[in-house]
């Protein structure tokens, strides 16, 4: 296995500004040659951990890497600026992230056309803001031509700005204060989708205290009106930010919670359908 971290500040030095280092963990299996799979290329999984935009939830970030890993993935982890730095920088990291990763793929076995992003909690609106929004000028200004990811998978994602379901430390931290109006919207992921959003992936708990199930059932809803493909796992119990919902991310358990560790091979499942 190639293990490596890349600061992307040393390829794209503006993600270096104002004491910025994001970084980008490779996790990448071996090609075995003795099964002539020298020249293989990998389906792609960049993560993005959640941490309200304050911080990169370590449990996020390779506990989960190792379950995708056996399943055949080049897995990318992204720890991303979070405040007092705020947006735009953390798209410009996704989009970063994302081009040193086409800039890579001979190297590193990529496919690049079977590519997936995947996020957590805050790191799930990043996930799904950069879906909806890689092409605003704020993107293109640095990257014309960012990458289109195949996939997606947001996990007890934080969605919308509307107050009655939102997590606004979310967006206090991202944009220093809570948007309103016109900034609302162009937040609000939900608001962000149309057919040409690539097929989606989430699983929430019903008995979230701090991320609403709302914000999967608003972007479900908006994924169902633009008929984009989708698969959505609504667990009844469990705290926010169970990660992979066993001990390994956990320090205690109910058996009901412990149910929600079946996100993981249905998203396995359903990554190896969409990507095939």
């Amino acid at each position: 296995m190639l293990y490596e971290t890349v600061h992307l500040k040393d390829f794209y030095p503006f993600t270096g500004e104002d004491g910025r280092d994001p970084l980008l963990t490779l996790y990448l299996p071996d090609n075995l040659a003795e099964l002539r799979r020298e020249d293989q290329r990998r389906p792609c999984l960049l993560i993005c951990p959640g941490g309200a935009y304050m911080m990169c939830s370590g449990r996020e970030a390779e506990p989960v890497a190792f379950h995708f890993l056996p399943a055949g993935f080049n897995v990318f982890v992204l720890t991303y600026s979070v405040a007092p730095h705020r947006f735009p920088a953390q798209l410009l990291e996704v989009a970063a992230a994302f081009d040193w990763m086409e800039q890579n793929a001979g190297r590193l076995h990529c496919d690049l056309g079977r590519t997936a992003v995947m996020g957590f909690s805050a790191g799930g609106h990043l996930a799904a803001h950069y879906v909806g929004a890689r092409d605003w000028p704020e993107v293109r200004a640095r990257f014309p031509r960012a990458h289109r990811p195949a996939a997606s998978v947001l996990c007890y994602p934080v969605i919308t700005t509307d107050p009655a379901f939102s997590h606004k430390k979310s967006f206090e931290y991202l944009l220093g204060a809570y948007p309103e109006g016109e900034a609302a919207a162009r937040f609000s992921c939900e608001k962000l989708v149309t057919d040409k959003t690539p097929p989606t992936f989430l699983w929430h708990t019903a008995s979230d205290g701090n991320v609403p199930v709302e914000n999967s059932l608003l972007y479900a809803m908006a994924l169902s009106r633009a008929r984009v493909p989708m698969e959505l796992h609504i667990y009844p119990q469990g705290v926010h930010g169970l990660a992979t919902a066993d001990a390994q991310t956990n320090n205690a358990l109910t058996p009901a919670a412990a149910r929600n560790s079946g996100w993981l091979p249905s998203a396995r499942e359903w990554l190896a359908e969409t990507l095939a």
